[in-house]
């Protein structure tokens, strides 16, 4: 695992906030056994310091200007191979922790979380274990008790990576304009986003996919 000479871990941000990381940069650099050895705004920026910096672990965010969260989880695991990666998001936990996880994230904290609970998910990634809320825990103990037949409720699972972001942030209010902007995505992509979300779900017109997104956001994983 790489480290500083002085034995701390070496954390790569990726996030593209500019006071988002100077907010970790502060946290992290306070602590004897972590610090910032490098940042990202984008994935090409993050592919650039992932072989400059050599990080123990990478802190990422899911919404990047260029792309998303989850294409940069599936990339470093297929290339770093074990490499820590902790995904720190305003994305509900509920509609996104397994997926990341299953996508090669080694563990999902909310940015709501507090920094002591933000240190110690990086100390566990860092330890090989992985970090989730207990929430989150209790929910993936319970769907593996009762098997496929529970999985199989959740409407969800055959949307794309992206048409699931966009499902989520439909679910906070935002319009189709804010949710390309958001994205980063034209209107029209949006749009045609939201088409093959209602014919996945087998919902009948653009308002049903609003509604179904916001009691998604709700309840949790539980639709």
């Amino acid at each position: 695992m790489n480290e500083f000479a002085n034995g701390a871990h070496r954390v790569l941000i990726v996030d593209d906030h500019p006071i988002v990381r100077e907010g970790l940069r502060q946290l992290i650099d306070q602590e004897d056994d972590l610090e910032i050895c490098g940042e990202a705004a984008d994935v090409k920026e993050a592919h650039a310091a992932l072989q400059q910096t050599e990080p123990s672990v990478v802190v990422i965010d899911l919404s990047l200007r260029d792309s998303n969260g989850v294409d940069l989880v599936k990339a470093i695991r297929n290339k770093y191979g074990q490499l820590p990666v902790l995904v720190y998001s305003m994305h509900d936990e509920s509609i996104y922790a397994e997926r990341l996880l299953s996508a090669g994230a080694n563990g999902y904290i909310m940015k709501e979380a507090t920094a002591d609970q933000l240190l110690a998910a990086l100390r566990r990634v860092l330890a090989g274990e992985l970090y989730v809320s207990e929430q989150v825990k209790t929910r993936m103990v319970e769907r593996s008790a009762v098997g496929e037949r529970r999985q199989s409720r959740d409407r969800t699972e055959g949307l794309s990576d992206r048409e699931l972001e966009v499902l989520g942030l439909l679910g906070r209010g935002k319009t189709t304009r804010q949710v390309a902007e958001s994205l980063n995505l034209s209107i029209k992509t949006v749009d045609s986003h939201r088409q093959r979300i209602k014919k996945k779900l087998g919902l009948q017109n653009s308002a049903q996919v609003t509604q179904f997104a916001i009691h998604r956001l709700l309840i949790g994983a539980q639709t």
